[in-house]
């Protein structure tokens, strides 16, 4: 149990006022790619924090043209310049309009206090992306799906379980943080052990309400002993290291609140899956501790709407950036399929 609260909070645990300002400089932890122009944007959820994302636009696009979108988030804890923008560019390349973009609290979107989690309102960002791509003049509204990757891939289900806006969903190795929070990984926390992690984290609030401040959850260690298990250590090797670290990314440079995962552990956001009527492809790792969450989020779905793609040799972290691993052919032709 030593790692399960740390990790869970570490992330492991108008239309007016769009700023449309071409990205000078380059700040992602990918190469660029020269079939792609990228602009900031911002955008604002119905809590009125305002959001930031990178959209990505192929360069083959023609003036009046109108194209499919889809917006991207996660993992649970990074940035858009990491992870989700990887996978933006690369559906970019194969003739998207995509919007990698930080969620509430967190990267360079607004919201205080800092690195705060919610199942309500990491959801609502997602609705927040198809308000902006709905109403973007080179996007096709009717032609918009979602991809979520790690924890954001929960929230990408419960969001298309509720906004019917959404025509195609993609999840990405991913968590239901909601089930990690409150049980612990693979359910091993019993009623007594929630009941402890209740205590504690009403006891932090107090504190919190007293110091007039917000206390920082641990996250992962600055060095290795090589004790930690495997997929803390997988973690490690992309946040800490040139490979995936970005400054702005809590798993790489920061910590959560201890008190966000009380969000999370009162919140089955996966409820009401079964209800999503659209196409959904859930892709995970064969060699990934979380594989678990995405077989049993995909035995929840009804329907002939639902596949399950299990990578042969692929660990959690490797379908964060793996090209090797990465299934973005079968990515591109689920949404092509599907946003047409």
């Amino acid at each position: 149990m030593k790692y399960t609260l740390s990790l869970v909070i570490a992330g492991m645990f108008i239309l007016g006022g769009i700023n449309m300002l071409e990205a000078k400089k380059w700040d992602k932890t990918f190469p660029k790619s020269d079939k792609t122009s990228v602009k900031k944007v911002t955008f604002h959820n119905r809590y009125g924090i305002t959001l930031k994302g990178d959209l990505y636009i192929p360069k083959t696009l023609k003036k009046g043209q109108q194209l499919p979108a889809i917006a991207i988030s996660g993992p649970f804890g990074a940035v858009k310049e990491q992870a989700s923008g990887l996978y933006a560019q690369t559906l970019a390349e194969r003739g998207f309009i995509t919007l990698a973009f930080d969620p509430s609290y967190t990267g360079e979107s607004k919201g205080t206090p800092r690195h705060i989690a919610s199942p309500d309102i990491n959801t609502e960002d997602f609705s927040a992306a198809i308000d902006f791509l709905t109403t973007y003049p080179d996007v096709d509204p009717n032609k918009i799906g979602i991809l979520g990757i790690c924890g954001f891939g929960g929230f990408a289900l419960n969001a298309a379980a509720i906004d019917t806006r959404i025509k195609a969903t993609v999840t990405a190795t991913m968590y239901d943080m909601t089930r990690v929070s409150a049980h612990g990984y693979f359910d091993a926390m019993d009623a007594k052990a929630r009941l402890a992690l209740k205590e504690q984290l009403n006891a932090q609030r107090t504190q919190d309400y007293k110091n007039k401040t917000y206390a920082k959850a641990p996250g992962l260690p600055e060095k290795l002993t090589g004790q930690e298990p495997e997929f803390v250590q997988d973690y490690w090797h992309y946040y800490k290291t040139p490979r995936g670290f970005h400054k702005r990314s809590i798993n790489s440079n920061g910590n959560w609140t201890v008190t966000s995962s009380l969000a999370l552990i009162n919140q089955p956001i996966l409820a009401y899956s079964n209800e999503i009527v659209t196409p959904i492809l859930i892709i995970h790792g064969e060699k990934a501790h979380s594989r678990y969450f995405s077989e049993d989020a995909f035995k929840k779905l009804t329907g002939n709407n639902k596949e399950l793609l299990i990578i042969p040799g692929a660990s959690h972290v490797d379908l964060y950036d793996n090209l090797s691993k990465i299934p973005f052919d079968k990515i591109a032709s689920f949404y092509q399929e599907n946003l047409r």
